[in-house]
């Protein structure tokens, strides 16, 4: 028996195929599968059937799911791929004949041994494409899985595609090559590499016309969707299909060719984990970007005034209070002084925990191999945890540049590398103000001016909660600001979320900030979060924290370097008013869940 990932979860003879319906159990399978021969943790298993909503028991019910499995499995004729109970959860064990999967793998690294013979090569991993049947995991109703999971599947999927079109340009089959391209250019129009491949398959072809018509398409699809230029690969193309040039054996074909033996075919520890690969991706552009005009300005001169040097600038502060909005908006905003790209690398994984330095820098230099060659580039890395994921990220940035967002002050980072730092509080009540009329519009905000300096107030005037009640407000046009700062009124932390998405949601952020703090830390801040004042003296915290002052000391300090308290001796130490609503709502509920580890 064989299971099939590469398309609906299916268990299949060889003769006939059965498309398991959509359950809790296949949920189960399917998690198992896509990490199959690795032990997988129950608490994962359990987010990937049930997703962050657990039932009270989840520990029994997983243990009832794994039973219906197995009684499938039975059912199935399935006995040579048990389902086996290790310390900590549970483990499948396949190879390239029970799992398409792995079978795909393996005929993609099959066919980069082939490399010095393109013909052999192509046909393998055509063989290898041949195990994909239709949409990925259509019968997995896992979200875990479907936003963890399938890109990794995915971009393993368009990278040998991409090696298929480059080695069929290279043997002038471009009429072959065009059948492939069409399709995958609509159906991922933000991937360059695939436009760049239909141009030159166009241009070959003889059809010029319809090869910078195509162009002009991606252009002006990249400027309005995702406001970058085209990159410099697709600019030179498009140059030298205005001169007529013969663009001579497919260069880029020949370098993908020689590049399938070397990092794209060897798996990283992150993937050997199961982890998805890291996305480094243009810099996205923020809608509605309002404040932080002296940030703006400064970090602007920083970057656009040094020419001859690497320039790294640090964003911190709190969670929520829009890091990641404002290195983004700047990124694009220096756009001219950097033609090698502006390029976002995230430095945690959706659960929270930090990417892996090793893997990080990978990921790097493999899309900065793909720049034209003394091009400036701008790198943000986002949501550092510590200063050991950046180091080695510097060097790659030679004469461009780099913005780090972090909760923490990474102050050792700062004294052995240098730097610019910015550390971000809320907004002003002026700019909180018109974030709201410039997210949800004047002609709504005009007649409610009141309730919407109101809103904003409850928001505790932090960006996250913001654009959290403005999204609220733009799906319910009917919906008056008074009403909505009423209902928000009653309990602004709890209704600071939405529905349909999870991740944006104040106390869940919250949550997640405070599960990367030992448990000391976190009870520390839930004492002095907890105090009558916002600001409060260094000696009040000392009795807040039932401590000696030196150890108290410390534990301030780390909070404040963690982002959840802000300034600190000689003056007073404050608390922003949300994170202060939060440790209270902790305080009641009994203090930080223990499960906190130690992460900063």
């Amino acid at each position: 028996m064989r299971f099939e990932v590469l398309g609906p979860l299916s268990i299949t003879d060889g003769m006939e195929s059965v498309v398991l319906p959509p359950s809790k159990p296949t949920n189960l399978l399917a998690a198992l599968l896509l990490n199959a021969n690795g032990v997988v943790s129950a608490e994962y298993l359990q987010r990937a059937i049930w997703g962050e909503e657990q039932p009270a028991a989840a520990k029994a019910a997983l243990q009832t799911c794994v039973l219906r499995l197995r009684r499938l499995f039975v059912k199935h004729g399935v006995v040579d791929t048990p389902i086996e109970a290790v310390p900590g959860g549970y483990r499948i064990s396949a190879g390239p004949r029970s799992l398409d999967v792995i079978g795909f793998r393996d005929g993609v690294r099959h066919a980069a041994r082939l490399a010095h013979t393109p013909e052999l090569e192509l046909r393998a991993l055509k063989d290898a494409l041949a195990l994909w049947h239709g949409s990925l995991l259509a019968n997995v109703r896992s979200e875990v899985l479907h936003r963890d999971e399938a890109p990794r599947l995915v971009e393993e999927r368009l990278r040998t595609v991409q090696r298929v079109c480059d080695l069929e340009l290279s043997l002038g089959r471009c009429g072959e090559a065009l059948v492939a391209l069409w399709s995958e250019t609509r159906a991922h129009p933000g991937n360059e590499r695939f436009h760049e491949q239909l141009i030159e398959a166009l241009y070959r072809s003889g059809r010029q016309s319809e090869a910078l018509t195509e162009y002009r398409r991606v252009k002006g699809y990249l400027l309005a969707e995702l406001g970058v230029d085209p990159s410099p690969g697709l600019r030179r193309l498009e140059l030298a299909i205005l001169r007529g040039d013969d663009l001579g054996p497919s260069a880029d074909g020949v370098r993908a060719v020689a590049a399938i033996g070397t990092a794209d075919v060897r798996r990283s520890p992150a993937e050997d984990r199961g982890d998805p690969p890291l996305p480094v991706v243009p810099v996205p552009p923020v809608p509605s970007f309002t404040g932080r005009a002296a940030e703006t300005a400064a970090m602007e001169a920083e970057l656009t005034e040094a020419r001859d040097e690497a320039v790294t600038i640090l964003l911190s502060g709190a969670p929520g209070i829009g890091k990641s909005a404002l290195a983004h908006h700047v990124a694009h905003r220096v756009r001219d002084r950097f033609p090698g790209g502006r390029l976002h690398v995230p430095m945690v994984h959706p659960d929270g925990r930090p990417r892996d330095a090793t893997e990080a820098a990978a990921a790097v230099e493999t899309a900065l191999r793909v720049r034209e060659p003394g091009a400036p580039v701008l790198l943000v890395l986002d949501d550092v945890v510590d200063a050991g994921q950046v180091r080695p990220l510097l060097p790659a940035v030679s004469g461009g540049a780099v913005i780090i967002t972090s909760r923490r002050g990474l102050a050792g980072l700062v004294a052995t590398h240098g730097g610019r730092v910015h550390r971000l509080s809320t907004l002003e009540e002026e700019d909180a103000h018109r974030l709201l009329v410039a997210t949800i519009g004047a002609e709504r905000v005009k007649p409610e001016e009141a309730a919407a300096r109101r809103l904003a107030a409850l928001c505790g005037y932090f960006p996250l909660a913001l654009r959290i009640i403005a999204a609220r407000l733009l799906t319910r046009p009917a919906l008056g600001l008074a009403d909505a700062a009423g209902w928000l009124a009653d309990d602004p932390l709890a209704r600071l979320s939405l529905a349909d998405d999870p991740g944006l949601s104040v106390i869940r952020v919250l949550d997640a900030a405070l599960d990367r703090l030992a448990p000391r830390l976190a009870d520390a801040f839930v004492g002095v979060g907890s105090l009558p004042a916002a600001a409060f003296p260094a000696q009040d915290g000392v009795s807040a924290l039932g401590t000696g002052a030196a150890e108290a000391e410390e534990l301030l300090e780390r909070l404040v370097d963690a982002g959840f308290l802000e300034e600190g001796p000689p003056g007073p130490y404050r608390v922003h008013e949300l994170l202060r609503a939060y440790a209270r709502r902790a305080a009641a509920a009994g203090g930080p869940r223990p499960e906190t580890t130690e992460r900063a």
